[in-house]
């Protein structure tokens, strides 16, 4: 076989993989396919010069990666601004009319993928990089890990190929496969992945490309952010550009020119919804018009001509099989209803917060009910509902325990709270949720360091203190429950790489009694890690947002000799404590205003309209005084609204925060 013969038998192996992945209808059975794959496997061990990287043999590197380098995308990835609503979608379109002076106008509807935002660059037709998102203007390179996506061609078999094409897509994990890893790994009683979305994210986040192949991801196209002819003019075109090029494109695409048309494409996509092999969770709506597009430009953080309009968290009936409660770090017991299994949004749910005992009486909650159940921004699954009239003859009301459930102290309730606690310190399960908390994404984010493994560090003497966590050792880690090289390997990389932590998110990890993220932040403006070893009651109620009460409680946390202590041995370790300056977009209504946040919302996490409203020249505090200028209160608000109402705080529902925003 001559080179030009080679080369043939590459591009005929490519196609057949575009036809089985991207088409979805292979010409030649598997065994033809693997009979091409290994002639081809024959010869290159006979030529081994004619190897490149974009042979179909050549998609899994040879050996792990020792970590990601950051790349700054040439072109920022933003992210879509959120509508929820028929009215919303008709203000962005009156507002695209307004801003191009246009009475008719296109716009080029699709799928909202819920996955893992991705740009991909081709130089001269050949797969060069794969980079995340990160934070739109760095991010990760996982280059090594997304060329082992079967559905990626790693060359462009296409005339006209540009020597330059860098596009935007997502990558993800489709249902079956989902179900198929949560399998493996629960056999292995490893910690399960919440939903497909976190389950790619992880797998692209591996140092394996071995193992990541073995994942089976997913990948589609839906943007240009670069093309060396610069020819596209119509981002409906993108798409059947894309396909042209042999590129995985997204299914269910409409140009549409008016609200109802928008609004019927919708609506075909919510039904369809249940059917997709994959999740999704809304559509993204664009001005059709490339010219257009770069004529509005973006805002700080969104394209001005593009929306996604998001569907409401999908739902499922199922029953209620016992009520347990969960003992947490601080102590509150929680009720969680254990559920009868079943599939919603992508997992399977077997368990749901009941929030607290007021919760379960309000909605009168019992053992044996049918209920609705959905995730709440299809993340944390809740009770919604109860279907009283197909309650059994012998469902069972529950009562708070009088004791806690591990320890056996009796249960206290202070005040006006709603919430019940076990007033021992030293109880088990707290110390274990204090230790999970610690390495939780909200905390020092140790990927790896979940549960399941922690309780096993906890039991065998391993972990007694947050510091012990930074002095684990391979022989250490080899003897937990399915511990080999390679995830003993992932997690001192994680410990190690977790290290280097903003201040705010390390005092976050600590778990200081009544500071929130809001106060967090506050205290990593205006003080060092060192400044705080000596801080005074009276100092910190001089910044405004922090009120006797948390004053008090810093205070005391901070000249506790034991807290004092275990800080100065993790700093011993290695740990680097960084303050960080603010990010603000100036001239916003919220600038100088102080908020508490109070309450369920919808539509975002707690952190995350923290972040909108500190971006904005705000501060969140995290209880309600004179100063505080608005109370966000989502469902099911508790004391702090009364509160608030009884100073005549300006309250405002989530729906006139995105309005404000």
């Amino acid at each position: 076989m001559n080179h030009t013969e080679y080369e043939r038998l590459c591009k005929e192996i490519w196609e057949h993989n575009r036809l089985y992945y991207i088409e979805h209808r292979p010409t030649i059975s598997d065994q033809e396919f693997d009979a091409l794959l290994n002639r081809l496997i024959a010869i290159e061990k006979m030529h081994p010069e004619w190897v490149t990287n974009s042979s179909p043999t050549q998609r899994v590197n040879e050996m792990p990666s020792k970590g990601f380098q950051t790349v700054k995308h040439t072109v920022p990835m933003m992210s879509l601004a959120n509508t929820y609503s028929k009215e919303e979608l008709n203000d962005f379109i009156k507002r695209m009319h307004k801003l191009t002076e246009q009475t008719e106008l296109g716009f080029s509807c699709e799928l909202k993928m819920d996955g893992v935002a991705v740009s991909v660059r081709y130089e001269k037709g050949l797969f060069v990089r794969g980079v995340t998102r990160g934070d739109g203007v760095s991010g990760d390179d996982v280059t090594a890990n997304i060329r082992t996506i079967p559905a990626l061609p790693l060359q462009l078999y296409r005339s006209h190929i540009p020597d330059l094409l860098e596009i935007r897509g997502e990558v993800y994990m489709t249902h079956q496969n989902f179900l198929n890893l949560n399998k493996e790994r629960e056999q292995k009683e490893e910690l399960l992945w919440a939903n497909p979305r976190n389950a790619a994210a992880g797998s692209l986040k591996l140092l394996d490309s071995r193992e990541v192949a073995r994942r089976n991801l997913s990948i589609v196209f839906y943007g240009v952010a670069e093309d060396s002819e610069d020819h596209l003019k119509s981002q409906y075109a993108v798409h059947h550009y894309l396909r042209e090029m042999g590129l995985p494109i997204l299914p269910y695409l409409d140009k549409c020119h008016n609200l109802e048309e928008i609004w019927a494409f919708a609506e075909k996509v919510r039904e369809a919804r249940k059917t997709l092999p994959f999740d999704i969770d809304g559509i993204v709506v664009k001005l059709d018009s490339i010219r257009r597009q770069q004529e509005l430009g973006n805002t700080n953080k969104n394209p001005r001509w593009a929306v996604a309009y998001k569907f409401a968290a999908e739902q499922a009936v199922t029953k209620i099989l016992d009520i347990t409660v969960q003992v947490g770090r601080t102590g509150i017991l929680t009720p969680v209803a254990e559920l009868e299994p079943t599939f919603l949004a992508g997992s399977t749910i077997s368990r749901a917060t009941l929030h607290n005992a007021d919760e379960i009486q309000r909605k009168d909650i019992r053992i044996g009910d049918t209920v609705t159940i959905e995730k709440g921004g299809d993340v944390i699954p809740k009770v919604v509902s109860v279907h009283v009239n197909l309650r059994p003859k012998d469902s069972k009301r529950w009562h708070m325990p009088t004791e806690c459930p591990n320890c056996g102290s009796s249960v206290i309730k202070t005040g006006i709270e709603v919430a019940f606690r076990c007033p021992n310190k030293h109880c088990s399960q707290q110390h274990l949720r204090r230790l999970i908390h610690f390495a939780s994404k909200a905390g020092m984010d140790i990927d790896g360091l979940g549960i399941k493994v922690m309780e096993q560090l906890v039991e065998k003497s391993l972990v007694n203190e947050p510091s012990d966590i930074f002095k684990l050792t391979a022989d250490q880690l080899a003897q937990l429950e399915g511990f080999k090289e390679k995830s003993i390997h992932n997690l001192l990389s994680s410990i190690e790489a977790s290290k280097k932590v903003p201040l705010a998110r390390f005092l976050m990890a600590l778990g200081l009694p009544h500071v929130g993220k809001g106060t967090a932040e506050l205290l990593a403006k205006h003080f060092s890690i060192q400044d705080l070893f000596n801080i005074t009651h009276e100092i910190l109620e001089a910044v405004e947002g922090i009120g006797p009460t948390i004053a008090e409680s810093i205070e005391q946390f901070f000249h506790d000799p034991h807290q004092k202590h275990e800080i100065e041995a993790l700093l011993e370790t290695g740990v680097q404590v960084e303050r960080t300056a603010e990010q603000k977009i100036e001239g916003h209504l919220f600038s100088g205003k102080t908020f508490v946040l109070t309450g369920t919302l919808k539509n975002y996490t707690r952190s995350e309209a923290s972040a909108l409203i500190t971006e904005r020249g705000g501060k969140v505090s995290d209880s309600v005084s004179k100063k505080t200028d608005y109370l966000l209160a989502g469902e099911e608000a508790g004391s702090k609204l009364e509160k608030a109402q009884s100073l005549g705080v300006n309250i405002i529902s989530e729906e006139e925060f995105m309005n404000k925003i």
